[in-house]
C-alpha cells in the first residue's frame, strides 16, 4: 500500500470555502480517476501564524497507481486548484510507502 500525501496551507478566509470544494469537488474528481483506493482530510494541529494545514492522504494500491495519477491528472486537477484559490494556499506533495498497519480490536 502506498499513500500520495498533499499537505496544503490554507489562509483563513478561504478555508470553509476549500474545504468544502475540496469534499465535494475535487476529492471526488481525484477518486473518479480509479487511481486510488481511499481518501481522508487530516487537520495538522500546529499553530500557525497564517491559515491553517491539512495533510490529505490518498491511498493506492502501488506506487504505479501514483506515478500514472501525476502523469494523466495530476497536472490539470492541480492547475484548477490554482485557477480557483491562487495563492492563498500552498501545498506540498509527498509519496510514502506503508510498511506496517495495525487494526486494533
Amino acid at each position: 500500500m502506498h499513500i500520495y500525501n498533499v499537505t496544503v496551507n490554507v489562509e483563513n478566509n478561504i478555508l470553509y470555502d476549500w474545504l468544502s470544494w475540496m469534499k465535494q469537488i475535487h476529492i471526488p474528481e481525484v477518486m473518479a480517476t480509479g487511481m486510488f483506493l481511499s481518501c481522508q482530510i487530516n487537520k495538522v494541529l500546529v499553530e500557525e501564524e497564517q491559515g491553517e494545514t491539512y495533510a490529505i492522504q490518498y491511498s493506492a494500491k502501488d506506487l504505479q497507481s501514483i506515478r500514472l495519477y501525476q502523469e494523466l491528472y495530476g497536472p490539470e486537477l492541480q492547475q484548477k486548484t490554482r485557477a480557483r484559490y491562487g495563492d492563498k494556499l500552498v501545498a506540498f506533495r509527498t509519496l510514502m510507502e506503508v510498511v506496517f498497519n495495525y487494526q486494533g480490536d
